[in-house]
């Protein structure tokens, strides 16, 4: 494989100059397993070992206790969950990198026994039926409660103060997690959100949060620092029903998107075979980067030569790999060379421990 390779060009993004259009996706390792969800040492060495993508974008971390969703996710609301991620961001920036925080609210997927038996929070009153990876082990969703103007606002806050934390944790930027069946999510769709207050009915109401927590978002930290992610053909996970209104509602929030002047637009080809599904798209990246105009990322499911084909054809300026980072730290290396890629363990991605998380060997040290 020759080194000249589209996905090892330098990029510019916001004002960062990355070495490579190799990013490494967030994923959630739960690895966090301490009472306050404190990022420690083996977080550290964790991405400091895959300092080497162009960009990291960490896992979802929760903006409060209200957004806790998983088991052992680190968080960015408390002043110990800061000073844990101090020393994370201080490896990746030593060892040349960057990277983003993904800031999380989990919504309707969670359960009571995250939040002292009390419902956890969502657009409306809609039991996702999903599964809810607890403390006590994976149990069924429960109908959440319909969240109040009052606890709408409140996370519009705590995803503004979750971000100011990332300032100060030493973070280069933060990504909203606004995708795969998660809060956000929630909101843009009519099929988990039947609110008829601001917030829900027409396209423009679905989305208003969103752009509302960009807007907060923007009062404490630089609006070329900010990304965000979204999946538009998600269906059928985490009780995330598509309909006729599903695209026409991630095509106004993107061409939306181009008031902003937003670090990246993250986002993911579907998840499963949407194909015999006419009003979804089955090629986000081909639909979207003729609509949006800043830097747009793409991820699920791209390897080495479809990575590279996707950035030459014009349809991304970078891609996000999410598996192949866990098994193999230094993945943009092993691209540049050419080396075979080490396979992963799927048994140990969400055990805590530095067991599949941080003995995965560079090619160096192998």
């Amino acid at each position: 494989m020759s080194t000249k390779q589209a996905l090892l060009e330098p990029i510019v993004v916001g004002d960062l100059k990355l070495s490579n259009r190799v990013w490494m996706a967030p994923m959630t390792r739960s690895r966090a397993a301490n009472e306050g969800n404190v990022p420690f040492d083996i977080h550290v060495e964790y991405y400091r070992q895959r300092a080497g993508a162009g960009l990291i974008i960490s896992e979802g971390s929760q903006v409060s206790k209200k957004a806790v969703g998983y088991i052992n996710t680190p968080g960015i609301y408390s002043a110990e969950q800061v000073e844990g991620w101090k020393p994370v961001t201080k490896a990746v920036h030593e060892e040349g990198g960057n990277i983003f925080i993904q800031l999380w609210h989990v919504g309707r997927i969670s359960h009571p026994d995250f939040h002292d038996g009390e419902l956890p929070l969502a657009p409306s009153a809609i039991n996702p039926n999903s599964k809810s990876f607890t403390p006590k082990g994976f149990k069924e969703t429960v109908t959440p409660k319909a969240m109040s103007i009052e606890e709408i606002k409140q996370t519009i806050q705590d995803f503004k103060n979750g971000a100011k934390n990332a300032m100060e944790a030493g973070f280069d930027g933060v990504e909203i997690h606004s995708s795969n069946g998660y809060l956000f999510h929630q909101f843009f769709s009519s099929s988990s959100n039947v609110r008829t207050d601001e917030y829900g009915g027409s396209i423009e109401n679905r989305a208003r949060i969103l752009f509302e927590v960009i807007d907060a978002i923007k009062e404490v930290m630089p609006e070329n620092r900010i990304g965000l992610r979204l999946n538009p053909s998600l269906n059928g996970i985490f009780g995330m029903e598509a309909n006729e209104d599903t695209m026409p509602t991630f095509d106004y929030i993107v061409n939306r998107l181009n008031e902003y002047d937003l670090a990246y637009l993250h986002l993911s080809e579907p998840f499963t075979d949407v194909s015999d599904i006419p009003y979804l798209e089955t090629q986000i990246a081909k639909r979207y980067r003729p609509m949006y105009k800043g830097t747009l990322v793409i991820n699920s499911n791209f390897d080495q030569e479809s990575g590279n084909k996707v950035i030459e054809e014009g349809y991304a300026d970078a891609v996000a790999f999410g598996k192949p980072f866990i098994s193999n730290p230094d993945l943009a290396k092993r691209f540049e060379l050419g080396a075979e890629l080490a396979e992963y363990d799927t048994e140990t991605f969400y055990t805590p421990g530095e067991k599949g998380y941080t003995d995965y060997p560079s090619l160096q040290e192998a």
